[in-house]
């Protein structure tokens, strides 16, 4: 088995569309693409981003709406109807708060241009550096008691 460091993703998807994932603890991207998937192994970090509440409505989000890990390289299909079996992953969701973008913009440095902070995630995955993933992390992850 190779040794391979551990890799952060940003999904984009409607904040409707995460909660369902969340609930079934799986991973869809790009509309059931099988590609982005393949990029990521297990142990690798997600964090959703929801531009939008729902997939076929205009109300705006601009947060991220969950954040989990990868159980397995395994990617498979699930028939959610007859003409649409998307691609699948299973992630192991953590306990969050969703939470603004807006704040964090000029802090995060996978969003080059400002102005136009919403172009990264206009191709459904990104993988980002540690540092940004730990800027969002620590805002969305509740306080661990020890």
């Amino acid at each position: 088995m190779e040794n391979r460091e551990t890799k952060y993703w940003i999904i984009t998807a409607s904040k409707e569309h995460v909660k369902n994932g969340v609930q079934g603890n799986f991973a869809q991207a790009c509309h059931g693409k099988a590609t982005p998937l393949k990029k990521m192994k297990k142990g690798d970090f997600v964090i959703y981003y929801s531009s939008k509440e729902y997939f076929d409505k205009k109300d705006k989000c601009q947060e991220f709406t969950a954040i989990g890990q990868v159980k397995s390289n395994d990617i498979y299909q699930f028939e959610m109807t007859p003409e649409f079996c998307p691609f699948r992953i299973d992630i192991d969701f953590l306990e969050s708060k969703d939470i603004s973008i807006i704040p964090l913009i000029n802090e995060l440095d996978f969003i080059p241009n400002k102005q136009k902070w919403g172009y990264p995630f206009r191709w459904g995955t990104l993988q980002i550096d540690q540092n940004d993933f730990q800027l969002i992390s620590k805002l969305m992850l509740y306080e661990q008691e020890n």
